[in-house]
């Protein structure tokens, strides 16, 4: 699969969209984790956002490696999906013979690893920090199980980790209070019981550290702009505020929520009626805390039990109370991948001594897991590869076609003070002479604040690139968002898209 992306390039995720814009905002000249996008109270000049809203490394990695190889966008980012896998494997897999498992289990999670949809999913959508924090977070777990007593090598663990992680993905801070945890707990008990003066004495030295570590993190970053903890529509109790984190374990580990393309908010036609999703969610958590139960009860290894346990809880009382407060987080599987393969050697170990039969049953289960993922896979590599179009970025475009690219191309190198209007947020990586800007997909029928949306001014000619279903009420909306131009015509460039142009 990476040799395969590394031929054609994926394409790539919204969030990470965003990231790609800053990175090339910095290609132009733009500070560091800068957005430099045109102002909408006077569309002539620029203005510069500090994003915080997702962690910097999504696309500082790909921009290394970019820089380093000469390559574009695109094949820079395939080269960072495949090392990165890779060490994510190399890192569980150390992590899980470290946690006394044989080589041959140890060797087993991996194989179910790689049948999960979400270790295929950025061979076909670059998914930003996913992939980051997949080829940091098995090393981070063997770092807190390596630690044996306090000293300099302890502090500097834990103040590196904490940067190295939340460089990956900015949720990486629930873990790295749930390694911490675990590590307390392991360094301050004597014969398997909590000595009161260890604890003391190890939970300063991982407090110093992790002070320093989250303070600056917190002054350099997050300080800097929002984020999604920092936005609350109130608290709101349902069946799926604790239910959903309670069932993270079988959600995540066997791949439901990708399966279903959204348990709970799915992207396509529903599986389930809202009340049998319900049903199945709550079926999901009673047997997510039974097999929790189970691993703990018969797997004989401490320390794997106890970072199972506590990564657990701590995940499940973290994601419960931003569910419960309605910050901005989605109800998805990614957010709970650790727990996805946490469980995955106590289950084969267990799986391992109970009779044939039902080893067979388990053994098909897993066929199958891997057959609907990987047909997932073939599919989607298949449309990136005939049906994506593809420009300067390299990356695979799927919400344009390639005509329409390439009439997008040629008007951006005959201006040289445009602006490109689109509604998805990786098209503006395409436009390499001029200024773009992007509005999110507005759905149909929603109410819409114009001044939320509207850009004051004229500067230079105006394409606006809309999809075929936008035409009439939509993309005169859409036009509205531009006072300052008038007259606008239309161009079918394709089947599927219009471009309207006011000059």
């Amino acid at each position: 699969m990476g040799i395969g992306i590394l031929i054609y390039p994926p394409s790539v995720f919204p969030d990470a969209a965003h990231g790609f814009q800053v990175m090339h905002s910095m290609e132009m000249g733009g500070g560091f984790n800068r957005l430099v996008v045109p102002s909408q109270d006077d569309i002539t000049k620029n203005t510069s956002q500090f994003l915080t809203w997702w962690s910097p490394g999504q696309y500082l990695v790909p921009y290394f490696f970019k820089s380093v190889v000469g390559s574009n966008t695109g094949h820079a980012t395939a080269l960072s999906v495949l090392l990165l896998a890779l060490s994510g494997l190399a890192g569980f897999y150390a992590f899980f013979k470290k946690a006394g498992f044989t080589p041959v289990i140890a060797a087993l999670s991996l194989v179910f690893i790689i049948c999960q949809q979400a270790f295929i999913t950025p061979y076909i959508f670059y998914n930003g920090g996913e992939v980051l924090l997949f080829g940091f977070e098995g090393w981070f777990l063997y770092g807190c199980l390596s630690i044996k007593k306090t000293g300099w090598q302890l502090l500097l663990f834990v103040l590196l980790s904490g940067w190295l992680g939340f460089f990956c993905k900015s949720s990486f801070i629930w873990m790295y209070a749930a390694g911490l945890l675990c590590i307390w707990l392991r360094l301050s008990a004597v014969n398997n019981k909590i000595n009161i003066p260890n604890s003391f004495k190890t939970g300063m030295w991982l407090a110093v550290p992790a002070v320093i570590s989250l303070a600056c993190i917190y002054v350099f970053f997050l300080s800097r702009g929002e984020n999604p903890a920092a936005i609350s529509a109130g608290f709101k109790f349902s069946w799926q505020t604790f239910s959903f984190p309670l069932g993270s374990p079988l959600i995540s580990g066997f791949s439901v929520d990708e399966v279903m393309h959204g348990l709970l908010f799915p992207a396509f036609t529903p599986f389930l009626t809202p009340a049998h999703t319900i049903i199945v969610l709550l079926l999901l958590a009673v047997g997510s805390v039974a097999m929790i139960a189970v691993i703990i009860r018969y797997v004989p290894k401490n320390d794997y039990r106890l970072f199972l346990m506590v990564f657990y809880i701590v995940s499940t009382f973290f994601f419960s109370w931003v569910y419960l407060r309605q910050l901005n987080i989605s109800y998805e599987g990614r957010h709970f991948r650790i727990i996805g393969i946490l469980i995955i050697p106590g289950m084969i170990y267990l799986v391992s001594k109970i009779k044939p039969v039902y080893r067979t049953v388990f053994g098909i289960l897993c066929v199958a897991l891997a057959f609907v993922n990987y047909t997932f896979f073939v599919k989607a590599y298949t449309f990136n590869k005939n049906v994506s179009a593809r420009g300067p970025s390299g990356m695979a475009q799927e919400f344009i076609d390639q005509p329409s690219l390439d009439y997008i191309m040629n008007l951006d190198k005959q201006n040289k003070r445009a602006i490109f209007v689109f509604v998805s947020a990786d098209l503006p990586l395409e436009i390499t002479h001029n200024r773009a800007v992007n509005i999110d997909p507005i759905a149909p029928g929603a109410v819409v604040d114009t001044d939320d949306y509207s850009y004051s001014g004229h500067a230079g000619p105006l394409y606006m690139l809309l999809p075929v279903k936008y035409a009439g009420a939509q993309a005169q909306m859409f036009i509205k968002f531009f006072p300052g131009y008038k007259g606008f015509t239309q161009q079918k460039l394709s089947s599927g898209y219009i471009l309207y142009s006011a000059k």
